[in-house]
């Protein structure tokens, strides 16, 4: 398995777009200050993807960080990854189309590099993916993708799509390890990507973890972080603090043996801290 070996490694998509491999994720994190500082210090500590949803009300925030960031750090915007989701309210063919150029606004960019339909809601997500496909084959995103869709979603999806996704973002953790669905994306070239990589902080006193932590000299967050990356997984926890922000990241100058990773592997007992995608009702 490719594993990064720095902060700005990058995977490539099946479209080949180059995503980086561990990136921001500011799920919860409403408007104001707090948002706009923390984004603007991951992007000074050297993160280059941030990770937003039309859902979360904080597109405007991180927009404004990233204008500022850009400049404060002599930065491109072709150098940052930028993602954000189309949410259940606005799935539908035109809907979506109108989703997308408002989240365009509030970001206050000119394109997106991916944008994933945020929840396969039955019925809806069909006509959503066939926006995407249009505002991809339009050249308006660099890349599409979906998130929380289970193998039989992807299936349906698959069936009348005549773009791959290229992304499948879901909760992903070492108590929802998702074997079966990174092996049917693996097989499809569909990157999966974790969100809530750290269960929401509820791994963290996990006596497993603790123990592989101080092996290493290192907090649980890091030893999860490293186990996405060595199982290929693109990975983005949240923080507002400068200092979980730079702790995080610090996971490229050690390694887990397979015997570690096991153990962890081990601890998967489907447990979520989200909704299961085959029961949404929002």
């Amino acid at each position: 398995m490719t594993t990064a070996m720095h902060l700005q490694d990058t995977v490539k998509l099946n479209n080949g777009v180059k995503m980086p491999w561990f990136g921001l994720g500011v799920f919860k994190v409403e408007e104001g200050e707090e948002l706009v500082q923390a984004v603007k210090n991951a992007i000074a500590h050297g993160y280059r993807s941030i990770d937003t949803a039309s859902v979360y009300q904080n597109e405007a925030g991180v927009g404004q960080a990233i204008r500022e960031a850009l400049q404060e750090n002599g930065l491109s915007r072709e150098e940052l990854f930028i993602t954000s989701k189309v949410w259940n309210a606005d799935l539908g063919y035109e809907e979506t189309l109108a989703a997308y150029e408002a989240s365009l606004n509030k970001l206050g960019l000119e394109y997106l590099d991916l944008y994933l339909v945020h929840w396969p809601v039955p019925g809806k997500y069909k006509e959503a993916w066939r926006a995407l496909e249009t505002l991809y084959k339009d050249g308006r995103v660099r890349a599409i993708g979906v998130s929380n869709f289970h193998i039989h979603h992807l299936e349906d999806l698959l069936a009348d799509a005549e773009v791959t996704p290229v992304v499948n973002q879901i909760e992903l953790h070492p108590y929802l390890s998702q074997t079966e669905l990174r092996n049917y994306a693996a097989k499809h070239h569909i990157q999966i990507e974790a969100w809530s990589p750290l269960m929401q902080g509820q791994l963290l006193s996990q006596p497993v973890l603790q123990d592989i932590a101080e092996r290493h000299g290192r907090s649980v967050a890091q030893v999860i972080l490293r186990w996405d990356l060595q199982h290929g997984i693109v990975t983005i926890p949240k923080s507002t603090k400068e200092h979980r922000i730079i702790e995080n990241a610090t996971v490229f100058d050690f390694t887990l043996s397979d015997e570690e990773m096991d153990r962890i592997d081990q601890l998967n007992h489907n447990d979520r801290v989200g909704p299961d995608p085959d029961h949404i009702d929002f």
